[in-house]
């Protein structure tokens, strides 16, 4: 008897047993399947979007607190929103006043704008005010 014979024997033999174990292997292929993607549906989503630097005008605080660190009022572009922003730059980054036309991926918050600088950390920044960015040619 050849190799391929004797195998070809012993799958005729039980066929039920064969039968049973590959619904039993899809079985729980499915039931893992699911349990993997299952938190995925669980998790709000969050949708990133595109926004442009519009304007960027140095900060002035509202009392007469002498500060060594600067920060800076940037009002971005995000879909028919445009949100003004506090941004205090960390120490060693450059100013964003070179910045303006500058587009990147946001994550609009209640209270806060979420982003990702340069090296890929997240980092977030508060919303002062934000306002329809209608154009007042179009506004009729």
């Amino acid at each position: 008897m050849t190799t391929s014979s004797r195998v070809g024997r012993f799958v005729d033999r039980n066929p039920g047993i064969n039968g049973k174990g590959r619904v039993m292997r899809r079985t729980v292929a499915l039931i893992g399947f699911c349990l993997l993607t299952f938190p995925a549906f669980c998790q709000p989503t969050s949708k990133y979007q595109v926004a442009a630097i519009t304007e960027v005008k140095t900060h002035q605080p509202a009392g007469e607190s002498a500060s060594d660190s600067v920060s800076y009022d940037v009002s971005v572009k995000v879909g028919d929103t445009i949100y003004v922003v506090l941004y205090t730059p960390p120490l060693g980054e450059l100013p964003p006043r070179y910045v303006t036309g500058h587009e990147l991926l946001v994550l609009v918050g209640k209270d806060t704008i979420t982003y990702n600088d340069m090296l890929g950390r997240s980092l977030q920044v508060p919303i002062e005010s934000q306002r329809p960015a209608t154009d007042p040619k179009h506004s009729k």
